[in-house]
């Protein structure tokens, strides 16, 4: 066992890990669902391409991370029991929402998860609120407005700039373009979804006196990035068919649009240290270029069931982190 390691880190280790994967597949359709939808690039080569991105996107920077891992908790009281209870409940709201196909927010899950757990083992008075409201619940409200609004005006525009061009000829030209636009989208959630699992860990890495300050380890980022990237390659097939066919039909103009926004959006707050959700970025952007044909553009019954799973995500992983918290403090030796 590695100096410092005790089995109790082991184990937060390892459920990270855990995380990371399952974040992976069920933000798959995150990165490929529009290319898939309008037919850009075929299932496998999507998911494959998808799964190299998001590696390589997790090497781009730490802001993220160093935000999971000091800036929304006092880490002087965090336990091993709190980091690991925080995971438990990510991992069960992203396996429920997955199977009934609803595109949740990993991020916020395991945000919720840990401010949930961190109230019910160390008290309120170890959050750090000034870095939750900042990096948190500001960016929560205004990165999905940010992406709407975006793709809207780039679509009203992208039809502007090509309305002499006929329709069968303009779509093979942006079928070409997905192919880039998918590639930055995955880049750009490889750089911000890993780093919160490289958080986490480091959060854990911290608790346990293996490290006394919240660098982020060469080890880390590549267990991350790796985790994830193998995730995203098994493919979350029912939240994608949600995506990429359920909420709007997409057209090749519609999905450049869409992923061009969402992960300028994404890059622009991970370079911030802001861990916003991809999820909710990317299909307020999906929204965006619907509303762009009129309000028949959105099918806003679907619309309201992803905005519903968006609100209640940070509260219910909160319940559940508390929950899970008391488990976890009687299995796991501080």
């Amino acid at each position: 066992m590695p100096e410092g390691f005790t089995l109790a880190l082991l184990i937060v280790v390892a459920l990270a890990v855990i995380f990371d994967y399952i974040n992976g597949f069920h933000d798959t359709a995150n990165a490929i669902a529009t290319s898939v939808a309008t037919r850009a690039l075929r299932p496998q080569v999507a998911v494959g391409m998808a799964a190299a991105f998001n590696f390589i996107g997790a090497f781009a920077g730490t802001a993220v991370a160093k935000t999971i891992g000091a800036g929304l908790v006092d880490d002087a009281t965090t336990t091993q029991a709190i980091v690991a209870a925080a995971l438990v409940g990510a991992i069960i709201w992203n396996l429920i929402t997955w199977y009934v196909g609803i595109p949740s927010s990993s991020s916020h899950a395991l945000i919720g998860g840990l401010l949930g757990a961190t109230i019910i083992g160390a008290g309120v008075g170890a959050l750090k609120t000034e870095g939750i409201r900042d990096k948190v619940l500001i960016p929560m409200f205004t990165s999905p407005l940010l992406g709407f609004a975006i793709a809207f005006v780039l679509m009203v525009a992208l039809y502007w700039i090509f309305r002499g061009v006929a329709r069968k000829p303009a779509a093979r030209g942006f079928r070409r373009l997905q192919v880039f636009s998918a590639g930055y989208m995955a880049f750009a959630h490889g750089s911000n979804d890993a780093q919160k699992t490289m958080g986490i860990i480091t959060l854990a890495l911290v608790a346990a006196g293996v490290q006394s300050e919240p660098t982020i380890e060469p080890w880390v980022i590549i267990v991350a990035a790796t985790a994830i990237s193998l995730g995203t390659a098994v493919g979350g097939w029912r939240i994608m068919k949600t995506m990429g066919h359920r909420v709007v039909e997409l057209e090749p103009v519609h999905g450049f649009a869409a992923e061009t926004t969402a992960a300028t959006v994404l890059f622009g707050t991970a370079t911030l240290g802001m861990p916003v959700s991809t999820t909710h970025v990317i299909s307020s952007a999906i929204m965006g270029v619907g509303s762009s044909k009129g309000t028949h553009g959105v099918k806003w019954g679907v619309a309201a069931n992803i905005l519903v799973a968006w609100v209640v995500t940070i509260p219910a992983t909160m319940l559940v982190g508390a929950a899970a918290w008391f488990i976890m403090n009687a299995l796991i030796t501080i």
